[in-house]
């Protein structure tokens, strides 16, 4: 194609397209809510992502071109899809072998009236940080600790605060996580480095909450017959698991794994595999309660239940809906739709890049630019507008992330700080804001408003401010290395070459 035929893309354009953006992913969540990640957010960003085309296609890009850059933009998140489904498969496992019900029990033990809101942000981490969902962990142990800060007398709303603090500490620190894979695939950092590099921020945070919410605790009064609630929780986790220490060894190995810095695949389908021979050593009762549900006879039972838990997910029946409700989740099966919104968000990135949207937009923000606290403050910024916009936690990771992924490595910037950044701003706001699906869905679940309980998530309120300082002091930020410099320039000469190639074919 003549390439004198091709115009920039006009201010008109970009407006046109960013109000589309806005209007029709806003529409998809305010219609399905916390349920438009079910295939609503991922049908808009298509749409999304036509109608840029189209632009791109009046403006002289040949469609051959817009293709090849949706190619390269979903191929940089082919390595993360593979850990994705893996993860799955891992949670099911960890549910099988009685690894995580053992760290719920030894973490519910840890609950004390005197101690309550502390307790319960530390005990929602524990178990996020082991399953990697927040929203699980609010759903279930989340919903029981509220119930029992009303029988305490306690406030809910301190409780629901305390319960997302811990949640989403959790969450960020698990490599589990789907927020956590999301923001090191997006900015082009590795998972365990994305996380280590995390902890600099969130630990202090977090411990800081902790602080706040045991000075909370000091003047809340307790009822010593909610210890039942506790108590029936963990009689149905004994009822169903052999509840003992080696069943914990799947969680060590896999820590282990992260802090020998073996790549995420790897680690994770290790744990796995061990994972799932503890369970036909240890938890055999188990396995045959869930041939029973999925109805599975004859000689091959056992073979076909190991693996629908690896692909399908796990399940129980305990006669206990809240343990019941956290325990059976997991398999690859469970990780599908979290694929199909990273190869959504990348064809629609991918146009949006070839078109010139996200230069144009960059080059509007970067005015606010001068040193490295300012980058992360727009990067941070930028998340957060997203994230108030769309209300998807998910996009203020992944549309800023492709806009500054360039601008880091400019500056000479690990993309660790990136990805650190995307959740400092994008997955630690999300439930604070009323009409997110995050909030929406918190306040839901746990019957508490989200302006109410906004005031005492002391985490999600504190980490942001702990990253911007970070920022502008220049504390832990890490600078490209050596190795990181060489893969960018081979990554970029590869590019290019293809590009030529693409080009002289439209030529032709």
């Amino acid at each position: 194609m003549d390439q004198s035929k091709q115009h920039n893309l006009s201010a008109l354009d970009a407006v046109l397209i960013g109000t589309v953006l806005l209007l029709v992913l806003g529409g998809a969540i305010g219609l399905f809510g916390s349920n438009s990640l079910a295939g609503a957010t991922q049908v808009a960003m298509m749409m999304t992502g036509f109608l840029a085309a189209l632009v791109g296609l009046k403006n002289g890009i040949h469609w051959d071109e817009l293709e090849s850059s949706i190619v390269r933009s979903t191929a940089r998140t082919s390595g993360s899809i593979i850990i994705f489904l893996s993860i799955g498969a891992l949670i099911g496992a960890m549910m099988l072998s009685g690894a995580v019900p053992t760290l719920l029990y030894v973490g519910m033990n840890l609950l004390s009236p005197q101690w309550f809101y502390p307790t319960c942000c530390l005990i929602c981490a524990i178990v996020a940080m082991c399953i990697g969902s927040s929203w699980t962990t609010a759903a279930t142990i989340g919903v029981a600790l509220v119930g029992v800060a009303f029988g305490f007398s306690l406030s809910p709303a301190i409780t629901a605060g305390a319960v997302v603090s811990g949640a989403y500490f959790g969450d960020k620190m698990s490599p589990l996580s789907e927020t956590t894979n999301l923001a090191p695939a997006i900015a082009g950092s590795e998972l365990f480095s994305h996380i280590r590099h995390m902890s600099w921020v969130s630990v202090p945070s977090f411990a800081a909450a902790l602080v706040l919410f045991f000075v909370m605790s000091l003047s809340g009064g307790h009822d010593d017959n909610q210890q039942s609630h506790v108590g029936a929780f963990l009689a149905a986790l004994e009822g169903a698991y052999d509840i003992a220490w080696y069943n914990l060894i799947p969680v060590i190995l896999l820590l282990v794994l992260a802090v020998k810095r073996v790549p995420a695949y790897l680690a994770i389908t290790s744990a796995t595999i061990v994972a799932t021979v503890f369970a036909l050593l240890t938890q055999m009762p188990v396995i045959r309660h869930f041939m029973a549900l999925r109805e599975l006879e004859g000689a091959t039972a056992l073979g076909r239940a190991i693996w629908i838990t690896l692909y399908d997910g796990f399940a129980i029946h305990t006669g206990h809906e809240q343990v019941d409700s956290l325990l059976s989740r997991g398999g690859m099966q469970s990780m599908v739709n979290m694929v199909w919104l990273v190869l959504a968000s990348m064809m629609m990135t991918g146009v949006l890049e070839r078109i010139g949207f996200i230069d144009l937009l960059m080059q509007a923000l970067s005015r606010l630019i001068s040193s490295t606290g300012s980058l992360i403050a727009t990067t941070m910024g930028t998340s957060l507008g997203v994230n108030v916009l769309t209300g998807d936690q998910y996009l203020s990771i992944v549309l800023p992330g492709q806009m500054w992924k360039a601008e880091y490595r400019r500056r000479g910037l690990a993309s660790k700080n990136l990805s650190r950044s995307l959740e400092d701003g994008g997955t630690i706001t999300s439930p604070l804001i009323p009409w997110n699906a995050c909030g929406v869905y918190m306040a839901g679940t746990l019957q508490v408003a989200t302006l109410a309980y906004l005031p005492f998530c002391f985490f999600n309120l504190l980490n942001p401010l702990v990253a911007l300082a970070y920022g502008f002091l220049g504390i832990r930020i890490a600078r490209l290395d050596e190795h990181e410099k060489a893969a960018i320039a081979a990554n970029r000469n590869s590019e290019s070459s293809t590009l030529g190639q693409e080009k002289a074919l439209a030529g032709n």
